[in-house]
């Protein structure tokens, strides 16, 4: 009695509102309470007591589902056919509602049932109870992954309940219930279309499409069992009855009030059956049901349109359905009426009939329908001031988006309609597609090299358009003109730095980033020298701009390097910076051998550089952007980079220990990790410097910060010690900061990060199975026992620590596919700390909660683990499944 009114005690902070504390603790003690084997009998009472309030027997009855998939086992097995008589029971009480607890109570008798080999006819007998049951029963048995039986035993137990029962679910019509009962059964497979279809539900179920009341129950099952009979030779006399069913429904489904619902029919009906008047579903005016109609122009296209000849019915269907895409992509007259989310899902379904159009190519070929669209535009123009823009503009978008569908050899159709651009009217949304038509045809561009000074000189006049969109569609179009006419326009190089210098001075950024990403593409063709020059020239302009920052008269203070209305700084350096990373990530590098042009750039750069953090380091913002340069000039400048590599990581180490910043450790990976095997004193001694800076830095961090809340640092942290261990282990191995490194890196294990936990997960694996950690042979080096020893020395005091960091873990919120990681770790610790494991083990698998991780898994994972090495990696991998299982069920409110 003392549990039941702590129960309902419990259920009851639930119906007020209490604080968060109460609530996560009324939580937690009721899914204890579902752990227990006292839960059975306590719900039993809770659900047949008449005095008992609702909100405890919906508990119960969801108690009896949970216990029945996971604690089935606490169950005597004798007294399992009266625990099945006591749920049937129940389910026969509650037959009149409430439904949630027939519904927990039909799940919960389907899973026993699937468990239960003795119980032949687990079916109730009352018709609403029955139907309720049965429409549950199919997605238990076949969805319920968490029951514990083998695949043998699922296999036999299904085919008995369901397979063997299949024959008594179809009975008399009982309305809409019914329905949703064989929509059950039907998408379990464990009905077929060819028995339904010989029962007098089969002629029922398209006369309910006249009824409101069972309209959307019915559609159901008619658009499933269509689904089931794509194999149209296999159910071909199916499907003769279904078709002139469906036919003869249209005129009663376009009387309907729910009118929406015929376009569910119709299309599913066709999706598996060719006939051409589907088109009428894809013309039908709600562009919420259109879509609907799309996979299946997709699959009759790919069906027919690998043929050598298509059928003239087909032809005239995909005529027509071309014409119906491109009037749906007509803007509204008042295009200023669509707004927000309303013009984004309009843009974004504009996108998905471009889709539908490239099927149309595949059918008709792709020169027949851009000839179409132009035929459209043309007769628009003829027209005169009496076409809408939106007559233009739609075909104009249809031609971009079976853009990737012409031939680059093309001499029809395409010429015709970059000969038909620049007469177009200087409407923005027209010029917008038009410039975005120039983009999707810049490689017919380049095979057509006659074509090219034309469209630049075009999209030059985009730029200096009042509308933004339409300097965006020119930055891109000159961005793809340039990647793939490259090679033609190597002369054409210093109009465009003209053009930087004058036009270029007035776009926002994003545009003018787009035009140095095209000028970069240029140079990427030039000759290896000519390319030298120009990169520089164009750097140059960069560089001096944040020279002149740099070298001020009056150093700035942290409070004006903050200050956001500074413009020179805010606006013209960060923008110039993040165009020269630009430019240096399409043109990559030269190779070992630098041309004479970059001999002396790497220094000069650096210099400016340099002096540059010196100043303004203390801004994240405009550090992130320097360091992201530097990132692109280790690629341009490979080895030739050494000399100044002490340089940059000295200067990394000072303002990291200074600002914190991430961006700092992040280059400083990058350069260990490219210069890291260098045999250079002064490079050796930097790494050592960054190593002990960045994890002192990094330990009076965490003193003030949990490590939750610096999770940047601490991935780029880790990162770079990754680097040690692979490039400079004589560096992290005899540093006296190894010891706060491994406490440091041991954090990274409690964070809620995938990338930081994999990053330290990764890093004692690479210890801990370090060379120097195998056993020692003649031909071991003897610095190896040094490095051994500091290992050793670090796991020795922090084993019971670390030990907790991964068995935590591991039950909390390591990802799936960290324990093959884990596994490495453990056999280390079995093979090395085999007797301290002893010790630290059981006082970290006591503290793990019973929610967790059961305590016959902790037992089991104990005595495996501590006694076979053989068993290390069977061990982790059953203790693993038996976390994942208890958190999923307590996920799972369960």
């Amino acid at each position: 009695m003392a549990t039941i009114q702590a129960l309902l005690s419990a259920l009851d902070v639930f119906s007020r509102a209490p604080d968060k504390a109460s609530l996560e603790g009324a939580n937690s003690w009721l899914q204890d309470f579902q752990h227990s084997p006292e839960a059975w009998a306590t719900c039993n009472v809770l659900l047949l007591s008449p005095e008992a309030p609702l909100p405890a027997k919906i508990f119960a009855a969801q108690t009896f589902r949970t216990k029945v998939t996971y604690d089935l086992n606490q169950v005597d097995p004798q007294n399992l056919l009266p625990l099945r008589d006591t749920l049937l029971s129940a389910l026969e009480t509650y037959h009149t509602g409430p439904r949630t607890i027939v519904v927990q109570l039909s799940l919960a008798i389907s899973g026993l049932a699937l468990q239960l080999p003795t119980w032949e006819n687990p079916n109730p007998t009352t018709v609403p109870t029955l139907l309720e049951f049965l429409t549950l029963l199919p997605e238990e048995v076949t969805s319920n992954t968490r029951i514990p039986i083998s695949d043998n035993e699922f296999r036999e137990r299904s085919a008995q309940l369901l397979t063997a029962n299949a024959n008594r679910c179809v009975t008399a019509p009982v309305q809409s219930q019914v329905f949703h009962c064989l929509y059950s059964w039907l998408v379990a497979g464990e009905i077929s279309v060819n028995a339904f279809a010989d029962t007098p539900l089969f002629a029922y179920v398209f006369e309910a499409l006249a009824s409101d009341e069972l309209f959307d129950s019915a559609v159901d099952v008619i658009c499933q069992m269509i689904h089931e009979t794509q194999e149209i030779d296999d159910n071909m006399a199916v499907i003769e009855l279904i078709v002139p069913r469906v036919i003869a429904s249209e005129a009663k489904l376009q009387r309907t009030t729910t009118i929406p619902r015929k376009s569910e029919v119709m299309p599913h009906l066709f999706r598996g059956w060719r006939d051409v008047s589907h088109w009428r579903c894809s013309a039908y005016p709600d562009l919420d049901i259109v879509p609907i109609t799309f996979p299946f122009w997709m699959r009759l296209a790919q069906n027919i349109g690998k043929k050598s000849s298509v059928s003239p019915l087909f032809i005239e269907a995909y005529k027509t359905l071309m014409t119906v895409v491109i009037n749906h992509l007509h803007f509204p007259a008042d295009s200023t009426a669509m707004k927000g989310q309303e013009a984004d899902n309009f843009r974004a379904f504009r996108h998905v009939m471009g889709d539908t159009l490239k099927d149309c190519c595949f059918v008709l070929r792709t020169e027949t329908c851009l000839l179409a669209a132009y035929q459209l535009i043309t007769n628009a123009l003829a027209r005169g001031p009496d076409a809408s823009w939106q007559e233009i503009e739609a075909p104009l978008f249809a031609m971009r988006s079976m853009g990737a569908e012409i031939d680059p050899e093309d001499n029809s159709a395409v010429p015709k309609i970059i000969d038909l651009i620049p007469s177009l009217p200087n409407h923005p949304r027209v010029r917008y597609a038009a410039l975005l038509i120039i983009s999707r045809y810049s490689e017919w561009i380049s095979a057509h090299p006659a074509y090219i000074r034309p469209q630049l000189q075009y999209i030059s006049t985009g730029f200096e358009d009042p509308d933004p969109e339409v300097c965006a569609a020119a930055g891109q179009a000159l961005k793809y003109v340039c990647q793939d006419c490259k090679q033609h326009l190597t002369d054409f190089l210093p109009t465009l730095h003209t053009f930087l210098t004058t036009i270029g001075t007035k776009l926002v950024q994003d545009d003018r980033r787009q035009v140095y990403e095209a000028i970069a593409y240029v140079i990427s063709a030039m000759p290896m020298n000519q390319a030298a020059e120009s990169l520089k020239t164009f750097s140059l302009d960069i560089l001096a701009q944040v020279h002149a920052v740099s070298t001020k008269a009056t150093p700035p203070t942290k409070a004006e390097i903050e200050e956001v209305g500074i413009s020179l700084l805010t606006l013209t350096v960060p923008d110039g910076l993040e165009n020269l990373e630009v430019m240096l990530h399409v043109i990559q590098g030269y190779g070992e051998d630098l041309p004479p042009a970059c001999q002396n750039t790497c220094k000069e750069a650096w210099a400016v550089f340099d002096n540059f953090l010196s100043n303004y380091g203390l801004n994240y913002d405009l550090a992130e952007r320097a360091t992201r340069v530097l990132r692109r000039g280790i690629d341009l400048f490979s080895k030739t980079a050494l000399p100044v590599a002490p340089s940059v990581i000295a200067r990394m180490s000072l303002a990291f220990e200074a600002t914190g910043f991430p961006s700092f450790l992040w280059i400083a990976g990058k350069i260990i990790g490219r210069y890291g095997n260098e045999n250079d004193p002064a490079l050796k001694a930097a790494i050592r410097e960054i190593f002990e800076r960045s994890t002192n830095k990094v330990a009076s961090m965490l003193h003030v910060k949990t490590p939750g809340e610096i999770p940047d640092i601490l991935e780029d942290y880790l990162q770079m010690l990754l680097q040690y261990v692979t490039l400079a282990p004589d560096v992290l191995f005899t540093s006296s900061a190894f010891a706060l490194a491994f406490r440091c890196a041991m954090t990274g294990l409690t964070v809620v990060h995938s990338d930081i936990i994999f990053a330290s997960l990764d890093f004692f694996r690479s210890v801990l199975t370090h060379d120097c950690m195998e056993p020692v042979t003649v031909a071991t080096p003897p610095k190896f026992a040094i490095w051994s020893a500091s290992i050793r020395d670090a796991m020795n005091k922090e084993g019971l620590q670390f030990v907790a960091c991964i068995l935590n873990g591991l039950v909390g919120e390591f990802p799936e596919d960290s324990a093959a990681t884990v596994v490495s770790i453990f056999r280390s610790l079995v093979y090395i700390w085999a007797n301290q494991l002893l010790v630290w083990l059981p006082p970290v698998l006591e503290q793990l909660p019973v929610t967790s991780v059961p305590n016959v898994a902790k037992a089991q994972f104990l005595q495996e683990v501590t006694t076979q090495y053989d068993k290390v990696k069977y061990a982790i991998l059953a203790f693993d499944r038996a976390s994942r299982k208890a958190r999923d069920r307590r996920r799972n409110g369960i």
